[in-house]
């Protein structure tokens, strides 16, 4: 595998908050209902704005799913009667999520932290490409589309880009709340019911199709690391009910 250049070459974007209090850091042991996840991952981003909670990161898992962003196209959902679909508040297209796939719902207050939108998903770029570092994956960036690529051979030596971590975010009152998903494991067929963020022309990858063989638990790590070296400390919280 390629070795991955300095962290600090693939983390440039950082977006700290201007008084470091730390941000809550949760992770759910099993998969969690994406309605009941919505619901919480709402009532937290209120309860933020409103000086009534602090910030939070929640890691989890989906069961299968297809979520539509604001843009998704009708024409994109390619098999609908596949996994339940759900409409989505968050920015960008059709995703998927399932059992493999790590999702971090970031719940962070921007009015402490530059209230800097292109700043804020930089980071959250940044942040993916850090995790991967640390776990001697090469992830790239692309001008002309929001996302985390890796770049691999096909058989007839070809280089192809595909996605291993998706962006979807939304801001109500300089909160924000949905997030990030990582490829860790999941089963990459399921992503062939959408066209996944809208873009026919790439494909999709994941860190066990890249050959990378370790539990959720240690990419857990490697993305508590890099939020911390992106977005500063964080401090153990227990997953929202």
């Amino acid at each position: 595998m390629t070795p991955s250049p300095p962290l600090a070459d693939l983390a440039p974007a950082r977006m700290p908050r201007l008084d470091t209090r730390p941000a809550g850091w949760a992770v759910s042991p099993g998969p969690v209902d994406y309605p009941r996840a919505v619901e919480a991952m709402e009532r937290r981003a209120e309860a933020i704005a409103d000086g009534e909670a602090g910030e939070l990161v929640w890691l989890l898992e989906h069961p299968p799913l297809y979520s539509a962003g604001v843009s998704a196209k009708p024409a994109d959902l390619l098999q609908p009667d596949r996994f339940p679909v759900f409409r989505s508040g968050r920015g960008g297209q059709y995703t998927y999520h399932g059992p493999g796939q790590r999702v971090a719902y970031v719940m962070l207050d921007l009015r402490a932290r530059g209230r800097d939108v292109h700043a804020f998903v930089a980071s959250l770029e940044a942040w993916l490409i850090a995790a991967l570092a640390r776990l001697d994956v090469v992830g790239e960036t692309r001008d002309d589309r929001v996302g985390v690529w890796v770049e691999t051979r096909g058989p007839d030596g070809a280089v192809l880009e595909n996605k291993i971590g998706a962006i979807g975010v939304r801001l109500r009152r300089w909160i924000s709340f949905h997030g990030v998903s990582l490829n860790v494991a999941p089963n990459l067929g399921h992503f062939d019911g959408i066209v996944p963020c809208g873009i026919a022309d790439h494909g999709v990858t994941s860190l066990a199709d890249l050959g990378f063989q370790a539990p959720m638990s240690d990419v857990d790590e490697a993305l508590r690391a890099a939020f911390e070296e992106i977005f500063g400390p964080i401090a153990p919280e227990t997953p929202p009910a």
